[in-house]
């Protein structure tokens, strides 16, 4: 049986790597871990979830629901990981990040084909099966190594993490507990600001401190991992419609809708740690500490990990790449995870199952496995690499990518497409 050397052991790495695991295949799984962290790594352990701990909405009418549901019944690993580790979020399923990448290394390292190697991959050898997982932080090294094989030089933008606050250090006069619309479990912890107390807050936002990023030219910023205060510079309300947004809230103490809501969502299973929800930022750690404690319910708050943001490296899809992962031109060569062009936990995960499944056949000179566009798992992979090159950015899950003739325009057909994609997955799982 040929062997399979799969670069990085994140989400996508892990998933491949049990797809092929399972499937009797020896794997040389390399991460640069433990012996060497990146700039946002301090997990030892395999699958770390570095910028949230939340893999999304666990509602399958949902996009990122039916993805996950996809996944579940392909016998994606992560996601059953997920599930063993998960802590309370409403309709989201959110994990304790600390306990999931120990239930992902504890389940890959059960299988005796494995080999794991703790190394800084330099080249690629096209003449072996491989699969590149290496994430937004793939190392300098082999990025100058991947220009070998790949036909476009690699882009960059920049992805933030969010604040982890201390639970015992809120303010309890200055919160309620509730989730939007009263759906779910009331597991947000929700901090109401008034017209003043936001309008200083914005304006304190705007004009603070940001960390200067020296080492990049090109400061491209995804929209679903924007700095708060990137957002806030857009317009004095664009934070009302997107993480400040008070929709679906009713404070208790007025029996009204506040004017500004900032969200706080459990950290861990025990409770005593919440991230702020939609506060990725760039801001020195002494500015988030002072603007951000003039949120009324966090003025006292002990900030246990200030925000931060990071370099993501990511390929042009559309150039390099066809619909199973695999390289055009070098079809012995996978690229699955972030830097393929997917964005998101579980568009990762994703890519690394499907990238997996077509390795173990393209080593045993099986067919390739095409998902249909129509269902969310391959639409996501057809979306990548039919992007215009031009202009082409990561994608994450959502309605928009998948291609069909149902039409979108009324949600009896989303639950059309939710029904046929379903059915598609469970009549060719035991197949796969």
């Amino acid at each position: 049986m040929v062997k399979v050397n799969i670069i990085g052991a994140g989400l996508a790495g892990c998933e491949a790597a049990y797809q092929l695991l399972k499937r009797g295949v020896e794997v040389n799984l390399y991460d640069i871990k433990p012996n060497k962290f990146t700039e946002a790594h301090k997990n030892p352990n395999f699958a770390e979830l570095v910028c949230s701990n939340s893999l999304k909405s666990l509602d399958s009418s949902n996009a990122k629901g039916l993805l996950k549901q996809e996944l579940l019944m392909l016998d994606s690993l992560l996601l059953k990981c997920a599930y063993e580790t998960r802590v309370d979020a409403g309709g989201a399923l959110a994990v304790d990040r600390e306990k999931f990448a120990a239930l992902v290394t504890k389940k890959l390292k059960e299988f005796n084909n494995l080999n794991f190697i703790s190394e800084e991959v330099e080249k690629i050898d096209t003449n072996i099966p491989t699969i590149i997982a290496t994430g937004p932080l793939t190392t300098n090294k082999l990025l100058n190594g991947l220009k070998l094989v790949i036909e476009n030089d690699s882009l960059y933008f920049f992805d933030a993490m969010s604040p982890i606050v201390s639970f015992d250090s809120l303010d309890k006069e200055n919160y309620f507990i509730q989730d939007r619309y009263q759906k779910g479990n009331n597991d947000y912890i929700n901090c109401p600001m008034t017209k003043q107390e936001y309008d200083l807050f914005y304006n304190e936002l705007i004009n603070a401190e940001s960390v200067e990023l020296k080492d990049f030219e090109n400061k491209k910023v995804f929209e679903g991992c924007m700095p708060v205060e990137v957002m806030a510079k857009r317009g004095e309300k664009a934070l009302l419609f997107g993480p400040l947004k008070p929709v679906g809230l009713i404070d208790p103490k007025t029996d009204k809708r506040p004017y500004a809501v900032v969200q706080l969502r459990k950290e861990n299973n025990t409770g005593n740690m919440y991230n702020l929800v939609g506060f990725q930022t760039n801001l020195k750690f002494l500015e988030q500490k002072r603007v951000f404690s003039l949120i009324p319910a966090l003025k006292n708050a002990d900030f246990i990990r200030y925000g931060e943001m990071h370099k993501n490296t990511f390929i042009n899809a559309p150039n390099n790449l066809n619909e199973t992962y695999q390289l055009k031109k070098y079809p012995n060569i996978f690229i699955a995870g972030q830097f393929s062009g997917v964005e998101g936990y579980v568009e990762s995960i994703s890519s690394g199952l499907y990238a997996g499944i077509n390795m173990y056949r393209h080593i045993n000179n099986m067919e390739p496995l095409i998902l249909p566009n129509f269902t969310a798992v391959g639409g996501l992979s057809y979306y990548i690499v039919n992007s215009d090159p031009k202009h082409f950015q990561p994608m994450n899950m959502n309605f928009g990518v998948i291609m069909s003739n149902i039409g979108l325009q009324k949600c009896k057909n989303k639950l059309e497409l939710v029904e046929n994609s379903l059915n598609y997955i469970k009549s060719i799982k035991n197949a796969v």
